[in-house]
């Protein structure tokens, strides 16, 4: 087949997968995507799994893991969502997605027995399917570890049919409250069904209701706990434009003068759990993480879309945060660094999310906010994040562009317009808004 009829197919693939009912919608159960797992013989089973839950900060942690184990010597797989700008970026064998060839490949392979399931069961989602195609992907892949992060909650999440033997929480804080729950206790119930029977359980910090919850848990199912906060696991951190410095304590060791290419308190928690968790994985098969290890893996990790820079000058960052937490921990980040004296926000929003509290969270640092829209179906109307933007900052320091494109044009002529001092441009509010925002600001795109 040639390289436009694999190209071709994958598309035709990607627009199947799409018409499929989205990941945005939970439904409690499992009977589906077991029945598919069940008849492809158990794939979730092959390999090991690093099961990883929590509200923020799940991407990135999972592509730390991911790194660390590979600079460990290790064969893995990986599979985070949503995607930024292909859905070939959720799959992912020793460090790299599956080619075009491959994702519609294992799609083609796995339909006869989606076909038998929906005869019994009824459509199965976007989000069933691409977990099975991984699931398949990565038993036939001869890994040695497998990283699995949550789509939605835990529990009922498709990806739960797999039993990881390390389960990570990182922090839980309010979001999808209308499928997981009004408060952090409920939603930390759902989060810590991935925590199994003989896991490890690495916490990161959490709110005290969903600690408490997290730990009932892990003693009803004989899970070992171990302490990834923060206030355990930095010894000491220097932010930098470019990261930050970090010194780590691990289970056996110290890791010491560790160059981290991510900016924000948050990413340093992010990169101390994933070396907890690691530690964790390893210490089943008898072996320790080196420093050398944890350094070369931290120095080259990258999280796509998470305060990621995009242009140098003036500084463009492409932010996926779309919640209150989220975007408290992005501004934090931005507030460490010397070199911005003015900050200007385009921020898209979903339906749905609390864009009030985020506007409240943007409120101490954002110079002027552009409100502006995304091509998501769900994404709230510009002029309407204008109005409540408006109430929360004051309407002198909003602006309106409803089409992306345009709001990065006019917020990268306020950057360099600005006589004195660095102006740097935040883009965030959602991972769509991220994603098409990344594609727009690449050498080769119009700005």
């Amino acid at each position: 087949m040639s390289g436009a009829a694999v190209a071709h197919r994958a598309s035709e693939v990607e627009r199947e997968l799409l018409r499929r009912w989205p990941e945005s919608r939970l439904e409690p159960s499992l009977d589906r995507i077991r029945a598919v797992s069940d008849a492809l013989g158990g794939p979730q089973h092959a390999v090991p799994v690093v099961h990883v839950t929590g509200t923020n900060g799940k991407t990135t942690t999972a592509r730390a893991i991911d790194d660390l184990l590979r600079c460990a010597g290790l064969r893995v797989g990986r599979y985070t969502s949503p995607h930024l700008e292909s859905m070939r970026e959720r799959i992912v064998v020793d460090g790299a997605p599956l080619d075009e060839e491959s994702f519609a490949a294992v799609h083609d392979r796995l339909r006869p027995v989606l076909a038998r399931v929906e005869d019994r069961s009824g459509p199965l989602s976007f989000f069933e399917v691409v977990t099975a195609m991984a699931f398949q992907a990565f038993a036939e892949a001869d890994l040695d570890a497998v990283v699995l992060e949550v789509g939605m909650g835990g529990t009922w999440d498709a990806t739960n049919v797999a039993d990881g033997v390390v389960s990570v929480v990182t922090p839980i804080a309010l979001d999808h409250t209308e499928y997981l729950g009004p408060d952090v206790a409920a939603i930390a119930r759902e989060k810590a069904g991935i925590v199994k029977a003989g896991s490890t359980a690495v916490l990161a910090d959490q709110p005290p209701a969903a600690l408490a919850v997290l730990l009932d848990r892990a003693d009803e199912v004989g899970a070992t706990v171990v302490d990834a906060r923060r206030a355990v696991r930095i010894l000491g951190r220097t932010p930098r434009d470019d990261g930050q410095l970090l010194d780590l304590r691990g289970e056996e060791r110290e890791h010491r003068d560790l160059v981290l290419p991510l900016l924000g308190l948050h990413q340093a928690g992010n990169a101390a759990t994933a070396v907890t968790a690691v530690e964790a994985f390893l210490a089943r098969a008898g072996r320790s993480l080196g420093t050398a290890t944890v350094r070369d893996a931290l120095a080259r990790l990258r999280s796509p879309g998470r305060l990621e820079t995009v242009r140098e000058v003036p500084r463009v960052w492409v932010d996926a945060s779309h919640n209150p937490a989220g975007m408290a921990a992005t501004v934090a980040a931005v507030r460490e660094l010397p070199s911005v004296d003015r900050l200007v926000v385009v921020l898209a929003v979903l339906e749905g999310k609390d864009a009030d509290s985020m506007l409240r969270a943007l409120r101490g640092s954002a110079d002027e906010v552009l409100a502006t829209g995304n091509t998501s179906p769900r994404c709230l109307p510009a002029a309407a994040l204008a109005a409540r933007a408006a109430g929360v900052l004051g309407a002198e320091r909003v602006g309106l562009e409803p089409e992306l494109p345009q709001a990065l044009r006019a917020a990268l002529d306020r950057a360099s317009g600005t006589g004195t001092g660095a102006t740097a441009v935040l883009v965030t509010g959602s991972v769509v808004t991220a994603g098409e925002a990344r594609a727009l600001l690449r050498p080769e795109s119009s700005s």
